[in-house]
């Protein structure tokens, strides 16, 4: 199913897909002629996890939402490329409710990651297997990736899709997420060499020295999802 779809950002074809092993419903949103005279090769993607409090909602929690806007506007300003949106993503993989009682936890004090391991919930427990199913079908090689994220390449390159380059899509810290970004990159190794130097936000700690959890949780197994499992 697909069907053209107007946007604050540009003009795009949203295609429509049906996740047949988790009956979940995805969407890619297409912009220009992809496959093209370059035969699906550096196409500028987005493969963007599911986050309702930051994409629908514009919380500072995170800079999801953020991500989202600037994606579609870089690609539409490159002429061509996707952003696959990747339902049931939501809160690295846990669920929506799961997500919030993380982000309680996070006001008590704890970081990103020791919020879920105190719910008893993994880390990262998304799946990119699908990502790179709609990637194939919609006739990309190689992706240039808009991400900050090399565990997010990595899950792409296990499920056969060529990363021509990761681009990174960093945005301005805020009082309300420094504590969350930090924490990405200090635990989840994200590509964040932005958020030093700030000298309004120094003063606010970063996550604790502890140890980085053993392995990548969400993305262990050969499909890039967690063992007995985004």
């Amino acid at each position: 199913m697909e069907v053209r779809l107007p946007t604050a950002h540009g003009e795009f074809l949203a295609v429509g897909y049906l996740d047949l092993r988790s009956g979940i419903e995805q969407v890619a949103l297409v912009h220009g002629d992809v496959p093209g005279d370059a035969a699906g090769e550096r196409v500028l993607t987005r493969v963007h996890s599911e986050c309702l409090t930051g994409d629908a909602f514009a919380s500072t929690h995170c800079e999801c939402g953020d991500q989202l806007s600037a994606a579609m506007e870089a690609i539409v300003a490159a002429g061509r490329g996707i952003l696959v949106y990747l339902q049931g993503h939501e809160g690295r993989g846990i669920g929506l409710l799961a997500k919030l009682r993380a982000m309680k936890l996070q006001e008590a004090g704890l970081d990103t990651v020791d919020a879920n391991i105190a719910l008893g919930l993994p880390v990262d427990a998304r799946e990119y297997g699908v990502a790179a199913g709609i990637l194939r079908d919609l006739g990309v090689r190689s992706v240039r990736l808009l991400s900050n994220n090399p565990r997010k390449r990595a899950a792409l390159l296990r499920h056969g899709i060529a990363v021509a380059e990761q681009v990174p899509l960093l945005m301005p810290p805020g009082v309300e997420n420094i504590r969350y970004l930090r924490a990405k990159r200090e635990r989840l190794d994200h590509d964040l060499p932005h958020l030093d130097g700030i000298p309004h936000l120094d003063a606010i700690p970063g996550p604790p020295d502890l140890p980085r959890p053993p392995g990548s949780p969400g993305l262990s197994g050969p499909s890039g999802s967690r063992a007995g499992n985004a």
